[in-house]
């Protein structure tokens, strides 16, 4: 019997967030408690701004709804570590889809996890390898975490970088956004040292450390930090403009390459047509394009076009033909 109010309220709701009904007695037999108790107990977390809805009947049930605003959430051991493991091995490898809103989850919950509890995180990630869809290099999600708590609560950051041509710097920095394009994390942040704005690869950081300064915001230039990452990258490297045609529709295509690549434009007969400018090498973009699984044409540049028709030939004789 579960005897501390508190305790009681923590377990009573740990229950209720299983998508499912409890029928009154349950709930009491489970609680070790009276029926006359779960109902007292159950109007204390509508107080607190639960919203669990009761159904009448002989023995009347119980399920948590979903309301206008969500208060916390309580889980057990088990439910905690799957997914701190799940954040983990998405934020890790910046994958499609798993954006910054993520990291700031994944840097909360282990903030508040017991030291027992990120052991066995930590063990468990260690022994099991993701089958991930990123094409760039894997972070350590500590990394991340770090980064992005010091961006949620305006805290000066402090890192070790390591340029692309290989040369060492220490880093101090008000970060402002992290931004994933759907191969690599970068970090968007006002460089103190050069008093200007930058963008930092994030696999090329290390010793990230939260100086515990707090800082005001600054207005970006841009206003969009990816709209910064953008013209950043762009600024670095070499741009060119790709054209293909695609024997399948927009949506069949528009699912399988990466959103900051564009919408297709839909033509006729279920076909459609990408243009786009990148600064990715054109073998990576033949590799991409060929990974959507239809038939499709390249129109321009013709580095590109080459870049594919050889990409094709070799396939070709690898298999024997």
């Amino acid at each position: 019997m579960t005897t501390d109010t508190p305790a009681r309220l923590l377990q009573l709701l740990s229950l209720l967030q299983t998508p499912r009904e409890w029928p009154g007695g349950e709930l009491s037999d489970r609680l070790g408690v009276s029926r006359r108790t779960v109902r007292r107990d159950i109007d204390r977390l509508r107080e607190l701004g639960y919203p669990v809805q009761a159904t009448k009947g002989a023995d009347g049930g119980y399920r948590l709804v979903a309301g206008k605003a969500m208060p916390p959430l309580v889980l057990d051991d088990e439910e905690a570590v799957a997914i701190a493991v799940g954040l983990r091995a998405g934020a890790g490898h910046a994958l499609e889809g798993v954006d910054e809103a993520s990291v700031r989850a994944l840097a909360k919950l282990e903030q508040v996890l017991p030291s027992r509890l990120r052991h066995r995180v930590s063990t468990l990630q260690a022994a099991t390898t993701p089958l991930t869809s990123g094409d760039g290099a894997s972070i350590a999600p500590e990394t991340l975490t770090v980064m992005a708590s010091t961006v949620a609560g305006r805290e000066r950051l402090r890192f070790a970088y390591r340029a692309k041509d290989g040369v060492d710097s220490r880093r101090v920095v008000e970060p402002y956004r992290l931004v994933s394009t759907g191969r690599r994390w970068y970090l968007v942040a006002y460089d103190l040292d050069r008093a200007d704005w930058r963008t930092f690869r994030v696999d090329r950081v290390s010793e990230p450390f939260a100086t515990g300064a707090r800082f005001t915001a600054r207005e970006l230039p841009t206003g969009s930090a990816a709209e910064y990452l953008r013209q950043s990258m762009y600024r670095r490297q070499e741009t060119y403009e790709f054209e293909a045609t695609f024997e399948a529709s927009a949506d069949f295509v528009a699912a399988r390459l990466p959103k900051w690549l564009g919408e297709p434009e839909p033509l006729e007969e279920g076909r459609c047509r990408l243009r786009a400018t990148v600064g990715d090498a054109v073998e990576w973009m033949a590799v991409r394009l060929a990974m959507v699984d239809c038939e499709f044409t390249v129109r321009e540049p013709e580095e590109l076009v080459r870049c594919v028709r050889e990409l094709g030939g070799r396939l070709s004789r690898a298999a024997g033909g």
